[in-house]
């Protein structure tokens, strides 16, 4: 008597073959467990000697496109959110917006009628913009540009760097010698001597409870306790500076702009040391720095890419089989 033997796997092909969904929900299964990289990051350096943008990688220094954009009237101020980044044209006495993907003006002229706009901060919706030939920070509309208080703080000494925290704006005064800390939804001063004894405070940069704080003058980026303005090292760089100006931090990673050296630095955010005291070189008067993460695709577009090839394969299957 012959013994017949069967295979299990005639019986699952056919099953799979004729409940293509089955298979698309093992697609969506397997591509879930499969772990995402973290998006590469984009350096943003505004050089006011050139009149541009310029977009670096931030983990190398390579230029992406040193002439990102151009046109413009001696940029300072960076700001990114999403993918829009905004520059403050210090001599034009405007912010405009940009696609940060491409340097395309979405509006050249967001915001107008500054004094000397330079540092620029975001808290949600709201853009304050710092006018450093003026004694004030506006608050703004970051969609629209409309005005919510052009005469959000006041008083202030040619202010220049900005940084938000929670509900506190940090601000900067380059030709005083302190960083004020003010209400970011009233514009009331907590304490506008929150931090003395600075030489030519300019950019500011917020990581979780510690503001660093730029030294033009002094050649030196200091460390602070965001909560009591206590210093924790106030000479936390010295290497390589050389007319520090703009500040960028990024997870551990510190980025320093060198306004006279024509360099961006990177330092480790906790301990101060070099990584790379000349990550980017041949700037032509650096100033501000922003940094925006590249996002890699998402988990569910990864879903429906599998799902959908998969599904094209199994029909095309079918219909050879038919």
């Amino acid at each position: 008597m012959k013994t017949i033997i069967t295979s299990n796997w005639r019986p699952l092909r056919r099953a799979l073959l004729n409940a293509p969904l089955v298979s698309v929900a093992l697609c969506i299964a397997a591509l879930w467990a499969v772990p995402r990289s973290a998006g590469a990051q984009q350096l943003y350096v505004s050089q006011s000697g050139d009149y541009i943008v310029g977009e670096y990688d931030a983990a190398t220094g390579a230029a992406i496109n040193a002439s990102f954009i151009t046109g413009l009237n001696y940029p300072v101020g960076l700001a990114v959110s999403d993918n829009t980044l905004f520059v403050a044209n210090q001599l034009g006495n405007t912010v405009g917006e940009y696609n940060a993907t491409t340097g395309a003006a979405i509006n050249a002229s967001l915001i107008t009628g500054l004094n000397g706009p330079a540092g620029l901060a975001l808290s949600g919706n709201n853009l304050f913009v710092a006018n450093l030939l003026g004694t004030t920070v506006g608050e703004y509309n970051a969609t629209t540009g409309a005005a919510i208080n052009t005469s959000f703080i006041t008083g202030l000494t040619n202010p220049d760097g900005l940084a938000v925290s929670g509900n506190n704006l940090f601000v900067g005064s380059y030709l005083g010698t302190a960083v004020g800390e003010y209400n970011a939804t009233t514009g009331a001063a907590i304490n506008a001597n929150f931090i003395t004894g600075l030489n030519a405070p300019g950019q500011l940069a917020v990581s979780d409870n510690t503001l660093f704080v730029v030294n033009q003058l002094g050649n030196t980026v200091g460390e602070y306790d965001a909560t009591t303005g206590a210093a924790i090292n106030a000479n936390f760089i010295t290497t390589g500076l050389n007319d520090p100006d703009g500040l960028a931090v990024s997870g551990n990673n510190l980025f320093v702009s060198n306004y006279l050296s024509g360099t961006v630095g990177e330092y480790n955010a906790t301990t101060g040391a070099a990584i790379n005291a000349n990550l980017i070189t041949g700037l032509y008067f650096p100033q501000e720095l922003a940094v925006a993460s590249v996002p890699e695709p998402s988990t569910w577009s990864m879903i429906a890419v599998g799902g959908v090839a998969l599904l094209g394969i199994i029909l095309r299957k079918k219909r050879r089989t038919a």
